[in-house]
């Protein structure tokens, strides 16, 4: 048990938190603790988590990305577009269009950092500002409705009635985050790649020695949040049934909050996939928590900014430097 609290210490926290805040939430409002209520959070948490799990595996590698839902939207209306013109397709076609699409996107951010020897918050502040500059300019903000049938049919998955009348189902969304959580958990875990990628987060230096390509992760990691930020934004313009230039946007600060409230390191080397689920379904568990006792919006956006405040100083190896000098001088004293 000791054994596991140390290397699961986060994970069984974050749990114990979400516990303890569902059941606050409960005693405080009739419809949290609800059958409806909780499958909604599933239904609506699954591209969050599909997009978590992608800047999970950048963060482990060292490196940042803010722009990867905006590359989700500029996916979205290119793939939408793509389908039109080809007569509709279908879902293999629309999840191989996106996913190219993404990886591309993905790819372009590591051939910046890694060519350039730019800082990845940088750059890909940078194409965040590119890529949502270019969608809004060429879409002049205008949405897409017509979408190809099968996109915009409701795939359910799973639907009972409960005793009031209502119905809870669990949609296509979430066997899509099933798929992206079990893959990513196999990259980082079972795979000399996802050695790789820990070790060149925890110490680049030390990795390049070893004879790690340096390049390759880079390429890897960002590759693998761009095909993650296609395959979400695929299912979100299925989900809404319909492709809104904006609707993404600002939603990467929501996830990089939970990513890192799931024990995510800024700074590389560390982070689990069970904890970036647990840290995403803790942030929408406030968000719905908050809204059914109408609390405001901005209060949620307030404790968004508190987290990454929070993690950014937990991560800053001058705190460790500190109380090692605190440390050392009570020992002398």
């Amino acid at each position: 048990m000791p054994k596991a609290l140390h290397s699961h210490g986060t994970e069984i926290v974050l749990l114990a938190v979400i516990v303890v805040l569902s059941l606050g939430l409960g005693l405080s409002t009739e419809r949290f603790l609800t059958l409806g209520n909780a499958f909604d959070l599933l239904n609506i948490s699954a591209v969050n988590i599909i997009f978590a799990v992608g800047l999970l595996v950048v963060l482990i590698a060292g490196g940042i990305d803010i722009s990867f839902a905006v590359a989700a939207s500029v996916v979205q209306y290119v793939t939408a577009v793509i389908l039109g013109s080809i007569g509709g397709g279908e879902w293999i076609s629309g999840f191989l269009i996106a996913a190219s699409i993404g990886i591309l996107l993905g790819v372009f951010n590591a051939f910046l950092i890694h060519t350039f020897k730019i800082i990845s918050i940088v750059a890909t502040i940078a194409t965040f500002n590119i890529y949502f500059g270019l969608l809004m300019f060429f879409t002049r903000g205008v949405s897409i409705y017509n979408l190809p049938d099968w996109l915009t049919t409701r795939v359910i998955l799973f639907e009972h009635q409960t005793a009031d009348g209502s119905w809870i189902e669990i949609t296509l969304p979430v066997l899509v985050m099933v798929v992206c959580v079990i893959a990513t958990s196999f990259l980082i875990g079972r795979t000399t790649i996802g050695r790789q990628l820990y070790a060149f987060g925890d110490n680049p230096e030390g990795a390049r020695r070893f004879g790690i390509d340096i390049g390759a992760m880079q390429y890897i990691a960002f590759g693998w949040l761009g095909l993650m930020a296609g395959i979400g934004g695929l299912v979100q313009a299925h989900y809404a049934q319909e492709v809104v230039p904006n609707a993404l946007y600002g939603r990467e600060l929501d996830v990089l909050a939970a990513v890192v409230l799931g024990g995510a390191r800024l700074g590389g080397g560390k982070g689990t996939v069970i904890g970036c689920v647990l840290g995403v379904l803790l942030i929408s568990i406030t968000q719905n928590g908050l809204n059914l006792l109408g609390v405001s919006p901005y209060a949620f956006k307030m404790i968004v900014g508190a987290i990454i405040l929070v993690a950014i100083a937990l991560s800053n190896s001058r705190l460790e430097r500190l109380f090692g000098t605190a440390r050392s001088q009570g020992a002398r004293s």
